[in-house]
């Protein structure tokens, strides 16, 4: 499992999601794991980004209030306490779309096309993406953070431009208007880039993901199809497992046999279909605490609506004094 990140005095941590499809195996150990560790010792503020969602999925808004309850599920089962941390979904708190309109103001276009995601998910996902909200997402994204005075964000090595982006923003502005935001730093996770169905990274765009509302026969149904070496084709070819998305998650679900089914799989022992199967009830097993926890938080009626509520309550407490700060440092 992915090791938490140690803070050495207590920190505002700030993080998010996107609602923008169900939460996967990848969020739970690319950033799940993370925030519960995180929450233990740190001011955590969890927001859930519907907002941002917008940007790929304009065009099927409807679906977003369920990736939302989702997602809140999700955070719920997989450990965090929302006495010990603050979960709130972000179109819930107005003040968060006021500061992204005055960040914008001072935004120069040319940093916001220098993001190197920017032309890569276009490629992917198509021209129609390429909007305005799709452009400007970065300064959304920076004010998710300055919005809550956030000293620390949890990303993965890829993420780091993204925050890089956010922290010259909040330089400029506070270049321009005084000290008036906090400089984020990063909170490195250590958890590599999960492999999805396809042996791509995991991830709802996809449409590659094991879902952690997934049941076990749909878990074991998936690991069926994933990609594997496509150099073995028989059980007696020898394998790469250091390629295959399938051994990625032996080591993570079965470290203790790890390397025995490497050596089997390189020598041409250990076939695909046994291998998937291995894996999927090791998976499998690692996911029933989770979904336990989400059974008992689905069967009580309104509890998510309220853990969403009271956390944004508290979350808006924050901002709506953050975009005090920022008009009367602007003069407005």
């Amino acid at each position: 499992m992915t090791a938490a990140v140690k803070t050495a005095k207590r920190r505002r941590i700030m993080a998010g999601i996107r609602a923008s499809g169900k939460l996967h195996v990848g969020h739970w150990l690319g950033a799940l794991q993370n925030f519960v560790a995180l929450a233990q010792d740190n001011d955590c503020f969890y927001e859930i980004a519907d907002l941002h969602a917008l940007t790929t999925n304009f065009g099927r808004s409807k679906e977003i209030a369920g990736f939302v309850e989702d997602i809140a599920l999700g955070f719920l089962a997989a450990g965090l306490d929302p006495q010990r941390c603050t979960i709130f979904v972000q179109s819930r708190v107005p003040e968060i779309s006021e500061l992204a309109v005055l960040l914008g103001m001072i935004t120069p276009v040319s940093w916001l096309e220098r993001v190197p995601t920017y032309k890569d998910q276009i490629a992917a996902l198509g021209s129609e993406i390429a909007t305005y909200g799709f452009l400007g997402y970065p300064v959304l994204q920076t004010v998710d953070i300055a919005a809550f005075k956030g000293q620390g964000v949890p990303v993965g090595q890829d993420q780091l431009p993204h925050l890089e982006l956010c922290r010259e923003i909040v330089r400029r502005f506070n270049h321009l208007y005084g000290d008036v935001l906090v400089e984020p730093e990063a909170v490195l996770s250590q958890t590599p880039a999960v492999p999805g169905l396809d042996g791509r990274k995991m991830s709802k765009s996809y449409d590659n993901s094991i879902l952690l509302a997934d049941s076990t026969a749909e878990t074991t149904a998936k690991v069926k199809e994933m990609y594997t070496d496509p150099t073995k084709i028989r059980k007696s070819d020898p394998g790469h497992p250091e390629t295959c998305p399938v051994f990625f998650f032996q080591e993570i679900f079965n470290p203790g046999r790890a390397a025995e089914i490497a050596h089997r799989c390189r020598t041409g022992q250990l076939g695909c279909v046994e291998d998937k199967a291995d894996m999927a009830m090791h998976l499998n097993a690692a996911l029933a605490p989770l979904r336990e926890r989400r059974r008992e938080f689905e069967s009580k009626p309104g509890y998510v609506e309220e853990v969403l509520a009271d956390g944004t309550r508290r979350a808006r407490d924050v901002a709506r004094q953050t975009l005090k700060d920022v008009r009367a440092a602007m003069g407005l």
